[in-house]
């Protein structure tokens, strides 16, 4: 465990906004479309609302009409880590950072090549930094 992954419920609430902190903290899901990152077409790399760890980058974004900003991989193999997930009477494989632990979303075997992937991520638990 780091240190990330030490920091108490109180800190993480007073860091966050509430909403952010339902999403990452509390394995919330925010409502389909409601997020700027969505549309987001600018280059980029989208850190972990968090800890700012780097989790993506805009070259793996894409369109999956879902309603949430997906990606087919993250920005290196351990960014992510998988969580089997069998909540809401459903078999389905949470993303989290790897660093602190935060909750992102879920990766789901229907994404584009080249992985095949889509990394489904709420928009509250990613900070985009544009490139200069």
């Amino acid at each position: 465990m780091n240190d990330m992954q030490k920091i108490s419920n109180s800190e993480w609430r007073d860091k966050l906004t509430p909403e952010q902190y339902h999403v990452t903290r509390e394995h919330g899901t925010e409502r389909a479309f409601s997020h700027a990152y969505n549309v987001e077409k600018r280059a980029g790399v989208y850190h972990c609302v968090c800890c700012d760890v780097p989790l993506f980058t805009s070259d793996t974004k894409y369109d999956s009409g879902s309603g949430w900003p997906s990606f087919f991989q993250p920005v290196s193999e351990d960014a992510i880590k998988e969580i089997d997930d069998r909540s809401h009477f459903m078999r389905r494989t949470e993303i989290r950072c790897a660093n602190c632990d935060a909750h992102l979303g879920h990766v789901f075997p229907d994404g584009p090549a080249p992985t095949g992937l889509r990394y489904c991520t709420n928009g509250l638990a990613l900070n985009f930094i544009p490139d200069e």
